[in-house]
């Protein structure tokens, strides 16, 4: 097993070995690299012992497991210089339960050697609520009052986890004041995290207090205006914002009215990402009101996919003539028709302004888009480098907005699901969601089924029916595929699940009572095999610690599964 820990064998190795070991491991500047190498954990341990003035260990793209990070802890306890964790996707494989331990270990090592940390960045982890606990008493430590960056992308923290974030925040800041030195934050990402209104909120208190931010990305977290009018005043204390990246948000105009009233605070603002956030007409023109009362130094604006019309289109442009260092401005998406692209063309050539053609997509290709698209033709790619060289050296300032809106995104609720997308989706969701994922590949199935069950609501009958509908389809039209594999499916659902391991290092989901629920549903249709319902029953009879969240919807699966064998 990757890091399994054998202390007794870590024996002393010589001076020649350890300098060539530390050459290939990549040294640089006080820092210790074993991104994506998989090392064993005995040479790891010795060469983090040895080395001197270590201020920066990276350990991306490795699986730690509970006694492994015991042991790697144990080597940090004498790390007063350390200063930059890089412990992104260091838990692949792992159960979710091992995360929060792990957590613990190297946290308490770090305040025993008594570092001042600068960068702490846990991306890509999946760790949940619980993981963020694992971190709760490192964050409200010395050893983060000198904290610049922090990075929690795509970690699953959910409302749960963003609350106990944002506490940890407040008590590091009250703490740090009282000793003289404020903790003053200036990097904050955490995109994919499900935070929604009530995670958000929480965590604006704390930009609120701390208000020394500089960049915030908070992209695809489900937040509608409530949660947006919070952030939007947080922001407004946070006078040298530079960055701030709320993409794939729901706004509304009451969300971008607040918004656009904290941006006539921010003078230091250079990126402004409100793109997919359905500010709207009225949200866009009070936007364009506060870039043109303001924003000196703005080099991107990105309001695309916002159902913002002509008139309001034009009114953006407008507000952006005087922006000497803009360099783009992004409208795509909107409803502004044929005329009123003419328009805008016409409104930047007033402004001596190119239009950018290269991002004029085709709705076809962008809702049939693939990430693992493989046959591209060389000639294309030879003549979109050539288009692209010529943009630069045009110094284009905007993206061609499109002559409709494009159609609900079956890819971006893939994404990041959530009720609001699948019901915009309309009555053609099931079809919509067959086109989009390859049903031949039992993998990529599973993945998707989990998605749809993500946002299943009991309680809602409207997102509950769409939920069903969209698996049915999409499970219906799989199973009854020649090329498809029933068991693979059900293998691949099962590590997606976190119940078996993988050899392929696949990164379990955050389990939410939805997916069983939805499972409940599916183990009970006519197309699902019946063969496959007495294996899902023999896992879900196991004590895992993955499923206790979802403690009804387990006994309700569990029954159910039972009830279905006995009749087949």
């Amino acid at each position: 097993e990757l890091f399994k820990p054998d202390c007794a064998r870590m024996a002393t190795d010589d001076v020649a070995q350890l300098a060539d070991s530390l050459a290939k491991t990549g040294v640089e500047d006080g820092e210790l690299s074993y991104k994506g190498q998989g090392r064993k954990l005995d040479d790891m341990v010795k060469e983090i012992q040895d080395f001197e003035g270590l201020q920066a260990l990276r350990l991306e793209g490795n699986t730690v497991g509970v006694e492994a990070a015991r042991a790697i802890a144990k080597a940090l306890e004498t790390k007063s210089a350390l200063k930059r964790c890089y412990w992104s996707d260091m838990f692949t494989g792992r159960l979710r339960s091992e995360i929060p331990p792990a957590l613990n270990s190297l946290g308490d090592a770090l305040m025993l050697a008594g570092a001042r940390l600068t960068v702490l960045d846990l991306s890509d982890n999946a760790f949940g609520p619980d993981g963020v606990k694992g971190i709760e008493n490192l964050l409200k430590s010395s050893t983060c009052y000198t904290l610049q960056e922090l990075r929690l992308n795509n970690c699953g923290m959910g409302i749960g986890g963003g609350k106990i974030l944002a506490a940890a925040l407040i008590y590091n800041h009250k703490k740090s004041s009282a000793e003289g030195s404020p903790f003053s934050l200036k990097v904050f990402v955490a995109g994919r995290n499900r935070l929604e209104n009530d995670g958000a909120t929480a965590l604006a208190q704390a930009f609120k207090l701390i208000g020394s931010m500089e960049e915030v990305h908070m992209p695809q977290n489900g937040i509608n205006h409530a949660g947006v009018t919070a952030l939007a005043e947080a922001m407004q204390h946070n006078p040298g914002l530079r960055i701030l990246n709320l993409n794939d948000n729901t706004f509304t105009e009451k969300g971008a009215i607040a918004m656009a009233q904290a941006l006539k605070h921010l003078r230091s603002i250079q990126v402004i990402n409100f793109g997919d956030c359905l500010v709207r007409p009225e949200g866009a023109k009070a936007i364009a009101a506060s870039v043109s009362e303001g924003l000196p130094i703005l080099k991107e604006l990105n309001l695309s996919y916002g159902e913002i019309t002509e008139d309001a289109a034009l009114v953006v442009a407008q507000a952006v003539k005087d922006k000497d260092q803009l360099e783009k401005l992004d409208l795509n998406g909107n409803c502004i028709g044929e005329d009123g692209c003419r328009a805008l063309k016409v409104a930047m050539e007033a402004m001596n302004m190119k239009d950018d053609d290269d991002d004029d997509e085709d709705e076809d290709d962008d809702e049939e888009e693939d990430d693992d698209e493989e046959d591209v033709d060389e000639e294309e790619v030879e003549e979109e480098e050539e288009e692209e060289e010529e943009e630069e050296s045009t110094g284009n300032k905007f993206s061609t907005p499109q002559s409709a809106p494009r159609p609900p995104e079956v890819s971006s609720f893939l994404s990041f699901p959530s009720p609001d997308k699948l019901l915009k989706l309309g009555p053609t969701r099931a079809l919509l969601i067959e086109q989009q994922v390859d049903v031949s590949d039992a993998a990529k199935t599973a993945e998707a089924f989990l998605k749809i069950a993500s946002v299943y609501k009991e309680d809602n009958n409207e997102v509950k029916n769409a939920v069903l509908d969209s698996i049915d389809g999409l499970l219906r039209k799989a199973f009854t595929s020649s090329s498809f594999q029933g068991y693979s499916f059900v293998s691949s659902l099962l590590v997606l699940l976190g119940l078996i391991k993988s050899e392929d290092k696949v990164k379990p989901v955050i389990v939410v009572p939805g997916h069983l629920q939805a499972l409940e549903h599916v183990v009970r249709q006519d197309y699902f095999p019946k063969e496959s319902v007495a294996v899902l029953e023999a896992f879900m009879s196991r004590n895992n610690k993955t499923l206790e969240p979802c403690g009804n919807a387990k006994n309700n699966l569990q029954s159910t599964l039972q009830r279905v064998r006995s009749q087949s």
